[in-house]
C-alpha cells in the first residue's frame, strides 16, 4: 500500500462545503489538506478565523489548524492523500442545463496527480450518471482510483451540528469502497445508508426539490391570499394550529441559495424537461420578486417613491448573497423607482447602507432576509408601506 501524508485532501476545502467538513475530520485525528486558491481565504482561516458565518466552527478550526488541518494551493499535495474529497460548485451553463464539460476537464487536469491507492469522494451535487461517467474517465486513462459520491445534504450554518446528527448517504461501485467511505463518514456520524452512485446522486437532487416545492406551494397560496386582499398568515396560523397533517407547511418567502433552484433544473434535465412540478415551481419562486412589484404598483405610484430592501443575504442570519432573490428584486425595482436602497448587517458588499440611514430615507421597506437582529426594528407602519411576506416581524403578510 502506498503511504500518504494526508488521510484526506479537500479540493475546494476554503468553501462552505469543504471547510467545516475538513475541521470536523481534523478534529477526529484525521490529518486533513484543504486544497484552494482564494488567497483571502487562505490568509483568512490561516489565522483561525472562518472566512463566513459556520456557527461553533471557529473554535475547533483554531484547535486544528497546523496540527490535524492543513492549507495548500498547490495542487500537488492531491497526489498526496488517500481520500480526495471534492467540493467545487455544480456546473450548469447560462441555459441552466448541466456542464459535465467542466467536470471532465477538471479530472483531466489532474488525472496525473491520481494514483491507484487513492480514493475519489464526490460531495458536490452531480447530474446523474456523473460519478459513473468520472470513473470511466479513469479507466479510460488506466487510473485504478477509486472512486465514490457521498453528498453533503447540510444547511448552510449549520454544518457542525449536521455533519454529526444526520445520516451520511453513501455511494460507490463495489464493496471495498463502500467498505473504505463507510468507515471515513461514520468517524463523523453513526448511521451510513449505502445506495448505488446514480440513486445516490437522485437522493440529493431529491432532498433540494423537496424543499423548493415546498417553498413553491406556499408562496403560491401566498399570492392567491394576497390577489384577493386577504391575509395568507391569517389563514396559515389557523390551518397550522395543533394540526399534524400541515407541519411541512412552510411559510412565504424567498426560495434562493446555490443550490435550490439549480438542482431542480438538474432534476428537470434528467427527466427530460417533463417534471412540470419542477418547471411551475420554478415560476412561482423566480416570479415572487416582480409579484410583489406589480402588488406595490397597485398601491402606489413607485415611480415617485424611493424603496428599501432590509435583507441581501440568500436567507436569515447568514452572510452568503449567492443567488439572493433579494439582488433580483432590486434589479427590478431600479427600473420602476425613483430610488432603490438595500441594507444588511451580514453581507459584504460596498453598496449597502445602513439600516437607520434605509429606514429613514425609505417611503417602502421591503424584508429581503429574516435576520434575527431585524427583530429590533422599530418601523413606522403608518407613514411607509412594509412588505413583510414572511410575517418575521408579526404583523401578517399584507401589504
Amino acid at each position: 500500500m502506498e503511504k500518504f501524508t494526508y488521510d484526506i485532501c479537500i479540493i475546494g476545502g476554503l468553501g462552505h462545503i469543504g471547510l467545516p467538513l475538513g475541521i470536523s475530520f481534523a478534529k477526529t485525528g484525521k490529518k486533513v489538506i484543504l486544497y484552494d486558491i482564494n488567497k483571502n481565504s487562505i490568509d483568512t482561516v490561516s489565522k483561525g478565523r472562518m472566512p463566513f458565518l459556520e456557527a461553533g466552527a471557529e473554535k475547533p478550526l483554531q484547535e486544528t489548524i497546523n496540527k490535524t488541518l492543513f492549507i495548500s494551493s498547490d495542487k500537488n499535495v492531491i497526489s498526496e492523500s488517500h481520500f480526495v474529497i471534492l467540493t467545487i460548485g455544480t456546473p450548469i451553463d447560462e441555459h441552466l442545463n448541466p456542464q459535465f464539460t467542466l467536470f471532465k476537464n477538471f479530472f483531466e487536469e489532474i488525472i496525473s496527480l491520481l494514483s491507484d491507492q487513492q480514493h475519489i469522494i464526490i460531495r458536490s451535487t452531480v447530474y446523474p450518471g456523473t460519478t459513473e461517467k468520472i470513473q470511466e474517465l479513469l479507466r479510460e486513462n488506466s487510473k485504478k482510483t477509486r472512486v465514490s459520491f457521498c453528498p453533503e445534504r447540510i444547511a448552510e450554518g449549520k454544518a457542525m451540528e449536521e455533519l454529526s446528527g444526520l445520516p451520511q448517504i453513501i455511494s460507490s461501485f463495489d464493496d471495498e469502497s463502500i467498505r473504505q467511505v463507510s468507515e471515513l463518514f461514520q468517524s463523523l456520524t453513526k448511521q451510513t445508508i449505502p445506495l448505488k452512485p446514480i440513486e445516490a446522486e437522485l437522493a440529493k437532487l431529491y432532498t433540494n426539490v423537496w424543499r423548493y416545492l415546498q417553498f413553491a406551494i406556499s408562496n403560491q397560496f401566498y399570492q392567491i391570499a394576497t390577489q384577493n386582499n386577504l391575509d395568507f398568515y391569517k389563514i396559515y396560523d389557523a390551518v397550522t394550529n395543533n394540526y399534524p397533517r400541515t407541519k411541512g407547511f412552510t411559510k412565504a418567502g424567498f426560495a434562493a441559495g446555490p443550490c435550490l433552484f439549480k438542482d431542480t433544473m438538474q432534476l428537470a434535465a434528467f427527466a427530460n424537461n417533463s417534471f412540470f412540478l419542477g418547471h411551475s415551481a420554478m415560476l412561482i419562486n423566480e416570479g415572487l420578486p416582480n409579484f410583489i412589484i406589480q402588488k406595490l404598483k397597485e398601491k402606489t405610484d413607485l415611480k415617485t417613491k424611493t424603496v428599501g430592501i432590509l435583507g441581501m443575504a440568500f436567507k436569515g442570519d447568514s452572510d452568503d448573497p449567492r443567488e439572493s432573490l433579494s439582488y433580483k428584486l432590486k434589479k427590478a425595482l431600479t427600473i420602476e423607482t425613483k430610488q432603490v436602497l438595500c441594507s444588511d448587517p451580514l453581507v459584504k458588499d460596498a453598496r449597502l447602507v445602513p439600516a437607520d440611514e434605509l429606514i429613514k430615507k425609505s417611503d417602502i421597506i421591503i424584508i429581503g432576509a429574516t435576520h434575527s437582529e431585524y427583530k429590533k426594528l422599530k418601523l413606522d407602519y403608518e407613514s411607509k408601506i412594509i412588505v413583510d411576506m414572511w410575517n418575521f416581524l408579526g404583523r401578517g403578510g399584507m401589504f
